[in-house]
């Protein structure tokens, strides 16, 4: 019978997650340093150059407009990628504060935040997002507005749910018969130990936030000319899917490739610190 070592699944869990930290940071430098790595102006247009097949001066091939589809996929990824890390920063510090106060004081508090969330829940992300969106404009800001409007949720009822289960322990008991006050137990003493799961959703969301973004802008609803974003990319060149294939696939595959790893990150994330909690 075959032996298996005890430390096998932290170390196979802890490889996964390095692999793909690794491969997520690498994406973020690659954004970062976009504008000095693009071979060419990713907003220059050459009627010379029009759907223009991939060569040495154009790797990807230009769009319908001559524009180096290459450069636009790098300066995408900016777009894409750091409108989706800040929209999830900004759901997960506001839903996990909404959950924590629900959680903590309860009452009318915790009924007012919880049917708020119900409320939001209420409807698909998606298209309350379009609906959203349609009313404000097009644009990052009133696209990223649109998405974390009901984003926050799944934030708030994991810290809500996670409160109510250790608020009854005794180091809670203890720090508050030493005098600490309700803000300061939930800071210095719950949220340290939701951070985690709270992180792993987070990390999980961030392929759902950017295939929303692109979906927004893919609509006509997100990003406006003539900034590059992958969803928009797809929606200009999808008509010239035939003539020029490329300007439609660089932007696709990028936006696959690029959820695919934050998805398993996400997972990595969550298996490690499963491991690690049984430990």
């Amino acid at each position: 019978m075959k032996n298996t070592s005890p430390l096998a699944p932290r170390r196979k869990s802890r490889t996964a997650l390095t692999v793909f930290l690794v491969l997520a940071a690498a994406l973020v430098i690659i954004s970062i340093l976009a504008p000095f790595i693009a071979p060419n102006d990713p907003n220059a247009t050459s009627a010379a150059n029009i759907n223009a097949a991939p060569d040495g001066d154009y790797p990807l091939g230009t769009d319908r407009y001559g524009r180096c589809v290459f450069s636009r996929v790098l300066m995408g990824a900016q777009t894409s990628i750091f409108s989706a890390v800040i929209l999830v920063a900004a759901t997960f510090v506001v839903g996990t504060a909404l959950g924590m106060i629900a959680g903590w004081y309860g009452g009318r508090i915790d009924s007012i935040i919880m049917r708020l969330a119900d409320i939001m829940l209420a409807f698909p992300q998606m298209v309350l997002a379009i609906a959203v969106a349609g009313i404000l404009g097009g644009g990052m800001v009133n696209a990223m507005l649109s998405m974390g409007i009901s984003g926050w949720t799944l934030y708030a009822r994991l810290a809500r749910a996670q409160v109510i289960s250790l608020k009854k322990e005794a180091f809670i008991s203890a720090a508050r018969l030493s005098g600490c006050s309700g803000p300061k137990i939930m800071l210095k003493y719950l949220l340290p130990c939701m951070l985690g799961a709270l992180i792993v959703n987070a990390a999980t969301r961030l392929g759902t936030m950017m295939i929303g973004i692109a979906g927004l802008s893919f609509l006509g609803i997100g990003v406006t000319e003539p900034h590059a974003e992958w969803g928009s990319m797809i929606n200009q060149s999808r008509a010239y899917m035939q003539l020029a294939p490329w300007a439609t696939l660089a932007p696709a595959g990028a936006t696959v490739l690029t959820v695919m790893i934050f998805n398993c990150l996400g997972d990595a994330l969550r298996d490690y610190l499963d491991v690690e909690a049984v430990k």
